[in-house]
């Protein structure tokens, strides 16, 4: 795991990043006029957290300077897209959706049973590291409802608890947890 280094004066130093990221970093920015440089930084972050499992303060940083933008531009895609993680998450993220429309449907009901069977709250994660529960803003199947996402990419629909439940369970089995 990569520590943030802060200076004296408590501000974030920018984390040295390795000639593979670098290449990768150029590879994204190629795609855009040199100008727009900047349009590559979702990629830059996609990257890090590949690599690293989730964006430390001091990769954004690396990646402000890389793209010749403001740190607190790298850090408001940060913190706006729920697919990139500031601090480190389970091997499973499961993303509940808690939007209007599916908490209509029980979105927050199946959030509050995963809160219970997985014995954390919304925003942490289990003891064995297995599991980090997060709500999200509409995942777009509003018409699916209760939704979620697992791992910023498998959508799964009619969530009622016998599914979350065989959901977790076979988590926990390919895991050899269960």
């Amino acid at each position: 795991m990569i520590s943030e280094h802060k200076t004296p004066s408590g501000a974030v130093q920018a984390m040295q990043l390795s000639e593979a990221t670098l290449a990768r970093f150029a590879r994204e920015v190629a795609k855009y006029p040199a100008d727009q440089k900047q349009s590559a930084v979702m990629a830059c972050l996609s990257i890090v957290q590949h690599e690293q499992g989730y964006v430390p303060l001091e990769a954004e940083r690396a990646i402000a300077d890389y793209l010749g933008m403001p740190v607190m531009a790298v850090h408001e895609v940060t913190t706006f897209y729920n697919m990139y993680n500031q601090r480190p998450v389970g091997k499973f993220k499961l993303n509940v959706c808690t939007n209007l429309p599916c908490l209509l449907r029980d979105g927050g009901k199946a959030l509050e049973h995963l809160e219970r069977k997985l014995g954390v709250q919304m925003g942490e994660t289990t003891a064995d590291g297995l599991f980090t529960l997060q709500q999200s803003e509409c995942l777009g199947a509003c018409a699916d409802s209760p939704v979620m996402l697992v791992n910023d990419r498998h959508m799964c629909s009619f969530m009622s608890n016998e599914k979350l439940d065989q959901l977790v369970d076979g988590l926990k089995a390919a895991e050899g947890k269960a």
